[in-house]
């Protein structure tokens, strides 16, 4: 009786379980590889010692990353590639705007706290992406982001 209740649990836990590759994959974005050290006692990084002062840092990711302090400790980085935007179109670019990044040729509009798209993106009906996000670790002056 042990058994079959222990092997029921077993497989209820092992089939209750799913990936969420399929429902995070993105057509529009490479998978590339993330693991970026940034040392926020260098002059080009100081903007991060200060809470929402984003940063732009190129030639990581789709398009470079988005970096900004959140709180004591905390901090968000997302791709700098418009999710929404198809790779074969030469324009990737995003630029920021206050607390937000706006794709150069479309004008989809970000919000950099939560990488949903806002009310101002003239396409907003049409978006079906969020901002890809990067997992971010502090120790000490460090912030290791990865994916």
């Amino acid at each position: 009786m042990r058994y079959l209740l222990f092997f029921s649990i077993l497989w209820l836990s092992i089939t209750a379980c799913s990936s969420d590759d399929d429902r995070r994959r993105n057509p529009n974005l490479l998978d590339v590889n993330i693991d970026l050290r940034i040392d926020t006692s260098l002059p080009q990084y100081v903007n991060l010692r200060s809470v929402m002062n984003p940063i732009y840092i190129p030639e990581y990711g789709n398009g470079g990353i988005f970096v900004m302090k959140i709180g004591e400790n905390a901090y968000v980085a997302w791709d700098a590639a418009d999710p929404n935007h198809p790779r074969n179109n030469q324009c990737i670019g995003m630029y920021l705007e206050g607390l937000n990044v706006i794709c150069a040729c479309e004008q989809n509009t970000y919000d950099l706290l939560t990488g949903s798209f806002t009310n101002n993106s003239p396409n907003k009906d049409n978006l079906k992406y969020t901002l890809e996000q990067y997992l971010t670790q502090v120790n000490g002056r460090f912030i290791y982001i990865s994916n």
